[in-house]
């Protein structure tokens, strides 16, 4: 018991597709991968947070440029009276 062969997998795989249908298959597959990645991930990770706020660099604070052509305009274009 406990021994699932290919015949077993396949059946089972059928029945989700069923169930599911196959737009949601590879999403359910998807889910199940993280899922298991994140749980052997803290399985073997450090067990302490770190609550340490992180360093924010001066220079990354700046606005980024505008690259819409009419914003520009409208930004540089006095107000009219």
């Amino acid at each position: 018991m406990g021994n699932l062969g290919f015949g077993e997998l396949l059946l089972i795989f059928l029945v989700v597709l069923l169930v599911f249908g196959a737009s949601k298959v590879p999403q359910l597959g998807d889910a199940l991968g993280r899922g298991i990645r994140n749980f052997k991930k803290s399985m073997s990770g450090d067990d302490a947070i770190d609550v340490t706020p992180k360093k924010i660099d001066e220079g990354s604070q700046k606005q980024p440029a505008a690259t819409d052509k009419s914003a520009q305009a409208t930004a540089a274009a006095p107000p009219k009276k």
